[in-house]
């Protein structure tokens, strides 16, 4: 069974704290943390909003994080050094779903609260918080091909292969894509949401003069509209996530039309609560909690008032604007900007 949230803007949910049951006692617990993707804006905000939930919450002793550019048998050991260290919950990013599973059960029989974020995962005793990642990419995907007046063709840019994130999204772009027959596919590739991976894809494909007539970006946004500028590409429609850099351009670059689907990095804060609230004997009614996304747009003067709303150019290019959930997260802008963890 599932729970669905509507992602909601900027504000900390102070009122979560009280309804879970906190304990008055201060740093009681380790919390082991697991992901396998560096360099890229997105997981670093996830990572910054796992320290700051942590640093707010006044229960936890000591992060223990493992934060690299790995695969899933990588990942797999990184989770086993975490049960090993005895930590009292892990909260992971999974590279893969079935690649880690045999290490989430290790944990789960180790005594050890399992939170799954952003991603789904396969081991049923997990728990899994995360942003709705099929309607992420069915929203955006519907919208642009609106936008490019239902024919023509898509430059399709995914993620990561073999990422469930990047699955489910799969399965929201070819759910819109059906509705839309005479929209086709120019050309598909996965960018391993890395930034400079993502630009140098579009350079090549823009080399190729292949005709296209909309972009969408499983969240690799701002350099792609950077190179279609400096390559004085044709601007078409674009879609990509709530990053700071991208939502900014929606205001600025003249001549852009596109739309930012919101994905908060967030979430990962939001691990860090689900868990300490399991560990303090709140567990949840459902095992999957969802946040639904939202679509702002630079088509209407809605929209346009939205983006504005949401824009912080304070931000990192690379960071999502939705820096805290409601209701899951409690630390302040400035807890998350500085990443800092309990001891740090």
């Amino acid at each position: 069974m599932k729970k669905y949230l509507t992602m909601v803007p900027l504000l900390a949910g102070a009122a979560f704290l009280a309804s879970v049951g906190v304990s008055s006692a201060e740093g009681k617990y380790t919390i082991g943390i697991s992901n396998t993707v560096q360099g890229n804006g997105w997981r670093e905000e996830m990572i910054c909003a796992m320290k700051a939930q942590a640093l707010a919450s006044g229960e936890v002793t000591k992060l223990n994080i493992a934060h690299r550019n790995t695969d899933a048998a990588g990942q797999l050991e990184d989770i086993r050094n975490l049960i090993s260290a005895k930590v009292n919950a892990i909260v992971v990013n999974p590279a893969d779903p079935a690649g880690i599973k045999a290490g989430l059960e290790e944990a789960t029989k180790a005594g050890i609260v399992v939170v799954a974020v952003d991603q789904a995962v396969t081991e049923p005793s997990a728990y899994i918080i995360s942003n709705n990642q099929e309607q992420y990419a069915y929203l955006g995907a519907k919208w642009l091909f609106q936008q490019m007046g239902g024919k023509g063709e898509v430059f399709y840019m995914r993620g990561a292969a073999g990422a469930s994130a990047d699955s489910d999204r799969d399965k929201g772009f070819k759910k819109a894509l059906a509705e839309f027959p005479d929209v086709k596919v120019a050309q598909e590739v996965f960018t391993g949401w890395q930034q400079d991976q993502g630009k140098q894809q579009i350079l090549s494909f823009l080399a190729t003069g292949a005709p296209f007539n909309g972009i969408w970006t499983s969240g690799i946004d701002n350099v792609i509209v950077d190179a279609l500028v400096e390559s004085q590409a044709p601007l078409v429609p674009v879609v990509g996530a709530d990053n700071a850099g991208f939502v900014g351009q929606l205001s600025s670059v003249k001549g852009l039309v596109g739309a930012a689907v919101t994905n908060p990095g967030s979430i990962g804060g939001a691990g860090v609560t689900l868990a300490l609230q399991i560990l303090n004997g709140k567990k949840p009614a459902q095992q999957t909690v969802l946040v639904e996304p939202q679509l702002w747009e630079n088509a209407t003067e809605e929209g346009k008032a939205k983006l504005k709303a949401a824009a912080d150019p304070s931000l990192s290019p690379e960071w999502p604007v939705s820096i805290s959930i409601p209701d899951w997260t409690t630390y302040t802008k400035e807890q998350i900007v500085a990443c800092k963890g309990p001891g740090e």
